[in-house]
């Protein structure tokens, strides 16, 4: 009986392992989403930026174009 319990814990000693190989794979895919959700996040709010810094722009070239009408300078 010596030879089928050591297959037996070998057995065992293989599928703890690959289940542990399993949820660490899980662990990282899971990793690996989170930050690309942050990238995605962080390249959103710089577009974010990148807008209003447009509409900023807009807005001063709009004013200074009026006051030239008007005649301000």
């Amino acid at each position: 009986m010596g030879i089928a319990d050591d297959a037996k814990d070998a057995l065992d000693a293989t599928g703890k392992k690959i289940g542990q190989v399993v949820d660490d794979t899980k662990e990282k895919i899971a990793d690996t989403v989170d930050e690309m959700k942050a990238d995605a996040e962080v390249k959103k709010a710089e577009a974010g930026v990148k807008k209003a810094e447009a509409e900023r722009d807009a807005t001063h070239a709009k004013n200074e174009y009026k006051e030239n009408l008007r005649g301000d300078n």
